[in-house]
């Protein structure tokens, strides 16, 4: 089979004879080589000339099938579930009623929606477009390959910490099972102190109530510490409780997504019916409508004030999870035509949803519990591992049947930190495996792998639970997703906009959609607008604000102030992260040869395998798969018609 040239046809019998032919041109019975010899004229058996290398056939890299989500329910269960966590419950409610009540929501929807959702759609798109993790996707670009390093170091810290939360809700759900509740006043070791209340904290004379005795004595020992310089010895409860929950998480992922995929239809969905059963019971409680008022009640002149700007974009980074790798991760798995904009918008209206409903069901029982104190909410109210392990588990003891309430609390804790555990320890393993694909095509291996991760965080994990760990946590935490993720997600805005192509990137996305809905055009255009302008310009606010807050704020864990060497171990905890970008621009630039010039340019430009990448079977990469570039000497055979050409150009020059 010919094609209008006389070439032979890519795929016909000529063509493929063609490439298996030895490097010469057939001219009249002679055979030429590329380079002028005639190796068989000569009756020698060695060449006449100096000979080349034959090039070896090249040998096409296995592909090694990968995993996709076994529905499309799987993956908006776990997205949902890696993002409403613990933030949402213990953080959003008391940001809320910090800056000004239902005032809040303002500042809060508009980071939401100009910084939020396009890089939530970003992050998802890049993801599902390359079928690749954080490391792997940035051949798109791979000057910024740094962006992926960092978002692994930023997602390795999450995961060193964030497991000590699920350590510590493991404690209290096994101390809920005892009645009466070991911190409430009808436990007997508590009877003395609800008693006469004269029991309280010597450094700063403030009366203890029997939730922060047990919280501050039995789990954390912190009493035992004098600061972040003095771990102390491990807590061997705690190091029980941290031990069984990277057994969870290993025994949960050892599968990957197909049996992760099956634990978020439970993990994901019984935090929202337990939420429900408290707003519930919540509204039944004399003073739940003091502490919703509380909760709601707007303060018009905090929108004056930069210190709530910074606090609603904070919290939608927080609780979207941008920037860590485990949305770009989770992406990956997804069909190359899954719908990614519907998704977005599913799953930034659900979580920031559940944040607003999660204020009632705190701050309802909050109120019950200051209108029984008689005193105001602003009293008993609280942020972070203090809201979570004090305050409401004080709430929660004053409940008849306090018992199931507190089980049910930290059932509904424990589900959404490891939904959230999940996408974390997920956006690692892909990174990794991407990056060694030979341990994806072994089960063994892979599992191998997986353990000793799991075991390496344990080993770590065992400095946050001594006697000084909540200094050591409190410090990870302030810093692991403080500046260092600005700067990751910044530059992660700028190089899809600007190097890679805004709109090359639109146009991947409407790719992606096979049948575009008309409505999905016109929403790219407010994406496009906000990942050029809007968004850069606000996560430069929020970075500046941030160093400001920084340089002026003293870091402090309750009255423990932190000293200058703890606040600078903290800033090059941060730095480590975003520095990767600089570290690998520079590898990627030396990689190159020309100018400085040139050797950018080149760096920016997508790799010839990220075309391919996006393709998740077989079929589909035989079928896209760009002819492969020969650079070695190759077979030219002439037809009938050319030599017929050749006599009679002869005969005309004669």
């Amino acid at each position: 089979m010919q094609d209008q040239s006389g070439k032979a046809a890519p795929g016909s019998p000529a063509g493929s004879s063609t490439t298996t032919a030895q490097n010469s041109v057939h001219l009249n019975g002679h055979t030429v080589t590329q380079n002028g010899c005639n190796p068989t004229s000569a009756p020698a058996p060695q060449p006449q000339c100096e000979s080349r290398p034959t090039s070896p056939t090249p040998t096409p890299t296995p592909i090694v099938p990968r995993e996709q989500w076994g529905g499309k329910y799987e993956f908006l269960l776990s997205c949902i579930g890696y993002c409403v966590g613990l933030g949402n419950v213990w953080r959003f409610p008391y940001l809320c009623y910090r800056n000004g009540g239902g005032v809040f929501l303002i500042p809060y929807f508009i980071m939401l929606f100009f910084t939020g959702v396009p890089l939530f759609l970003m992050e998802l798109s890049l993801g599902q477009y390359g079928a690749a993790g954080p490391i792997t996707v940035w051949k798109c670009c791979p000057l910024l390959k740094g962006i992926g390093i960092g978002m692994l170091c930023v997602s390795t810290l999450v995961c060193l910490y964030y497991n000590v939360i699920i350590a510590w809700t493991f404690y209290y759900l096994g101390s809920s099972f005892q009645s009466p509740l070991p911190w409430s006043c009808e436990a007997v070791t508590n009877a003395g102190l609800c008693g006469n209340g004269t029991t309280g904290n010597s450094s700063t004379g403030k009366v203890l109530s029997p939730t922060e005795i047990f919280w501050n004595e039995r789990v954390l020992g912190v009493v035992h510490s004098e600061g972040l310089h003095d771990p102390g010895p491990v807590r061997w409860a705690l190091a029980l409780c941290l031990l069984a929950a990277w057994i969870v998480i290993f025994l949960c992922m050892l599968k990957g997504i197909r049996s992760s995929g099956k634990v978020v239809y439970v993990t994901a969905t019984f935090p929202y019916f337990v939420l429900i059963v408290l707003i519930i019971r919540g509204a039944t409680l004399e003073g739940s409508l003091q502490g919703v008022a509380f909760y709601l009640t707007p303060d018009w002149g905090r929108l004056a004030n930069a210190q709530v700007w910074n606090d609603a974009a904070s919290q939608i980074f927080y609780s979207l999870g941008i920037g860590v790798g485990g949305l770009l991760s989770m992406a990956s798995y997804n069909k190359f035509d899954n719908n990614v904009i519907r998704d977005t918008l599913i799953i930034t209206t659900g979580n920031c949803t559940t944040s607003f409903f999660a204020g009632f069901a705190i701050f309802s029982i909050l109120g019950h519990m200051a209108w029984k104190k008689g005193v105001p909410v602003g009293e008993v109210a609280d942020t972070g591992p203090g809201l979570a392990f004090v305050a409401y588990p004080e709430a929660l003891a004053l409940l008849p049947g306090s018992v199931f309430w507190s089980i049910m609390f930290f059932l509904m804790l424990f589900m959404l930190g490891i939904d959230t555990l999940f996408g974390n320890m997920e956006g690692i393993t892909t990174a990794v495996l991407d990056e060694f694909p030979q341990l994806r095509a072994n089960a063994l291996h892979k599992s191998l792998f997986l353990a000793a991760l799991c075991f390496g965080f344990y080993l770590m994990g065992l400095l946050l639970v001594t006697n000084g760990g909540i200094y050591w946590f409190t410090l990870i935490d302030s810093f692991s997703t403080s500046f260092g993720l600005i700067i990751i997600t910044l530059f992660m805005c700028i190089g899809i906009s600007f190097f890679y192509g805004v709109n090359q990137f639109c146009q991947d996305i409407i790719d992606m959609i096979c049948h575009c809905p008309p409505w999905c055009s016109k929403v790219l255009l407010y994406f496009k607008a906000c990942w050029v302008f809007c968004t850069p310009f606000l996560l430069l606010f929020i970075l500046t604000y941030i160093f400001i807050e920084m340089y002026n704020t003293p870091l402090h864990y309750g009255s423990y102030v932190y000293p200058r060497w703890g606040k600078a171990l903290g800033v090059c905890i941060g730095a480590t992260c975003c520095l990767q970008i600089l570290i690998w621009a520079i590898v990627a630039i030396s990689k190159e040869t020309g100018t400085l010039k040139d050797r950018f340019q080149k760096s920016i430009r997508p790799l010839n395998s990220w075309r391919v990448n996006n393709l998740n079977s077989t079929a589909r990469v035989q079928d896209h798969m760009e002819p492969e570039r020969v650079e070695a000497p190759f077979t030219v055979t002439l037809t009938d018609m050319d030599f017929t050409a050749m006599t009679w150009e002869a005969g005309s020059q004669a």
